[in-house]
Parts: C-alpha cells; sequence; structure tokens
C-alpha cells in the first residue's frame, strides 16, 4: 500500500479523533458502561472524571482497553486501516470525516488556551 503523506496525515487525524470518541466523549458513554463506572468529582471549581474498572476477566480487560488512550488507539487505527483498504468508498468517508472533526478539536482547544 503506497501512503502519501497527506493521507497518512488524514489518517493521524481521524485515528485522533475515533480515539477520543470512543475513550472519552460522552455520546459513546454507553460502550464504556457495561465495563467502567464513571465518577465526576469537583475539583477547585472544575468538573473532573475518573475511572474505575469493573468486574474480573473478559470484563476487566475490556475496561482497561476502553480507559486508556494508547490501547484503543492502537485498535482505532486498525478499524480506520482496514476499512479503508477492504471498503474504500465508505472507508473514505468516515476517515475524512473524522479527520476534519478531529482538526476541528485541536483548532478548539488551541483557540480555548490562548483565550484564557
Amino acid at each position: 500500500m503506497d501512503i502519501s503523506w497527506l493521507l497518512l496525515f488524514i489518517l493521524i487525524l481521524a485515528s485522533f479523533r475515533l480515539t477520543r470518541l470512543v475513550v472519552h466523549d460522552k455520546i459513546t458513554a454507553f460502550l464504556r458502561r457495561p465495563f467502567i463506572d464513571e465518577i465526576t468529582l469537583e475539583e477547585n471549581g472544575m468538573p473532573v472524571t475518573y475511572t474505575k474498572i469493573k468486574g474480573s476477566g473478559i470484563q476487566y480487560f475490556f475496561g482497561e482497553l476502553l480507559s486508556c488512550t494508547w490501547c484503543s488507539g492502537i485498535w482505532c487505527t486498525a478499524f480506520l486501516l482496514l476499512i479503508y483498504v477492504f471498503f474504500p468508498h465508505v472507508g473514505e468517508f468516515i476517515i475524512i470525516l473524522l479527520a476534519i472533526a478531529g482538526a476541528a478539536g485541536v483548532i478548539e482547544t488551541i483557540v480555548n488556551r490562548l483565550n484564557m
């Protein structure tokens, strides 16, 4: 497979966004709920979320996977590459969508930090 620098950059952004979606975003909390308790406390006036992995065995394994950005990141990246290779038209759309959302998230973070 020949990957250009542009495609690599787009895949990096898409992988970043999909990983954050799986590990951190509220919209996918239902995927994590069977494996992780998410506890939100207020510290210094700011909400802070802690994770407690549930159960043992396979349930604990998936809890570890879904609570770790590095662990989930490799599987999210593998998923994106597989969908790109085996279903190129669908994969391209999903990857571009996630890459744009990932870039927007990075820009939003930068803007928020500059405004502090």
